[in-house]
């Protein structure tokens, strides 16, 4: 009687760890995942060390080995925080700033960002700040459109960020989701904008 109630009891345990770690992991595929900002290339919105939450979900989340995503709740907007696969190193994923869709024509003239031939009134996480011409894609005076199915992304730490101003554009499948909450350090805790 007490073995199978200690079996009972082991059996109950396993089952709710098993349940909880498939739940985890479901959450963390296709709903939000952890990240840790390894370096300064988006400084002063992150510090190295933080670390975010990024919403999978809101993009449409990729059903893990394939290419198929699930429908996004809506596209990304110029000036989100995205997360994506590196197109330099595969193996490693960037925080950067959207700052051109597809289509967009995007310069940079003495620090600020001008889209279509226009300087970026808003948002404001885009205008504030200072981007210097740098790399292939990135020289004074010269104007690039983002290719249909890519993104033109910076980080806001201009001076030292590796970004499309060097390596290029991010491709639509390489977007993981959009960083929605700095949860670490506590005192540094908010929502991202």
């Amino acid at each position: 009687m007490i073995k199978e109630r200690l079996k009972s009891e082991i059996r109950e345990w396993a089952e709710s760890i098993i349940i909880a770690l498939i739940l985890a992991l479901l959450i963390r595929t296709f709903v939000i995942q952890a990240f840790k900002i390894p370096s300064g290339s988006m400084i002063p919105t992150f510090e190295i060390g933080d670390r975010i939450f990024v919403n999978k979900f809101i993009y449409g989340a990729k059903i893990p080995f394939t290419d198929i995503k699930f429908p996004a709740l809506r596209q990304p907007h110029r000036g989100d925080i995205i997360v994506f696969v590196s197109p330099e190193t595969p193996k490693k994923d960037f925080v950067k700033r959207l700052i051109a869709l597809e289509g967009e024509t995007v310069e940079i003239q003495a620090g600020n960002i001008l889209i279509n031939g226009k300087r970026v009134d808003g948002p404001d996480s885009v205008k504030s700040n200072y981007y210097y011409n740098r790399g292939e894609f990135g020289k004074d005076g010269t104007a690039i459109t983002v290719p249909n199915g890519f993104y033109f992304v910076l980080g806001d730490n201009s001076a030292n960020s590796r970004d499309s101003r060097y390596w290029g554009f991010v491709p639509k499948k390489n977007l993981i989701g959009k960083a929605v909450l700095l949860y670490w350090p506590i005192n540094r805790i908010r929502v991202i904008k």
